[in-house]
């Protein structure tokens, strides 16, 4: 319903797409004017850093496209209007997720594909079938992994009722932490988001290994192609989180 609305007015539409676009596009900028003044970032270089950036952007770029929308659960729970959703025969967050579904949101994602498309004609790589294969997997489970945390922060909203801007700050904030290389970081935080909140299977595990660099913290070379199965116990614990805030939800009583 949503997608049929959008697409009535289809100029209108086209300039919100490009809108999206050029707005996140201006995040790269900032890279673009870092490189301007330095010659590599944390021993990375510029098309190191601009892989980074691609599959992070684009791994979240999905994630907000399908689920960004459940941030909105906070309002639900405070006016009593998610009564509406549990008397439909459907799924809850399905409901939730496609409530006021932006298509304008795909700006987002053809903006991290193009900067990471950019990505691979610059960088200078001995390609290897699994490092071919591992670049759409981790962008696929990047985005499964950014989806789970966004279901989670979503099922907090139903204790803390108001809370969207603290679960921004683990997804539009990881996003913003990936798109640098992790030796500009402190240890303890690349520790904390390898084995607390595993943000860093999104792009830093396996990047580093498709672009043959160590990773700080010492972990195999296998951990790059483990993304799937994080990604699995992620959604399976986003699931659970989000079961029992849907139980704890009382309504306004009015």
């Amino acid at each position: 319903m949503w997608i049929r609305s959008t697409m009535t007015y289809r100029f209108s539409f086209a300039m919100t797409l490009l809108a999206n676009f050029v707005v996140t596009f201006f995040d790269f900028v900032v890279i673009l004017l870092m490189f301007t003044h330095v010659e590599g970032l944390g021993g990375f270089g510029f098309a190191e850093v601009a892989f980074l950036y691609g599959t992070t952007s684009t791994a979240f770029g999905l994630a907000d496209l399908a689920l960004g929308q459940v941030s909105r659960i906070g309002r639900r729970v405070r006016d009593g209007t998610l009564d509406t959703l549990l008397v439909r025969p459907a799924p809850v967050l399905a409901q939730v997720a496609a409530d006021r579904f932006a298509l304008r949101r795909l700006g987002r994602v053809s903006q991290g594909l193009f900067v990471l498309v950019w990505s691979l004609v610059l960088l200078d790589l001995d390609w290897t079938v699994l490092k071919v294969c591992l670049v759409p997997l981790m962008v696929l489970s990047g985005a499964g992994i950014f989806g789970s945390v966004m279901v989670a922060g979503a099922a907090f909203q139903f204790w803390a009722r108001d809370a969207a801007e603290v679960v921004n700050s683990f997804t539009y904030g990881g996003n913003t932490l990936l798109q640098y290389p992790p030796t500009i970081f402190a240890r303890e935080l690349v520790r904390g988001v390898t084995f607390v909140l595993p943000l860093a299977f999104v792009n830093w595990l396996p990047a580093l290994y498709v672009l043959g660099r160590p990773y700080p913290v010492d972990l195999p070379e296998s951990t790059a192609f483990l993304p799937p199965l994080v990604t699995a116990v992620c959604a399976l614990a986003a699931g659970a989180c989000w079961r029992a805030g849907l139980r704890s939800y009382r309504s306004t009583g009015s």
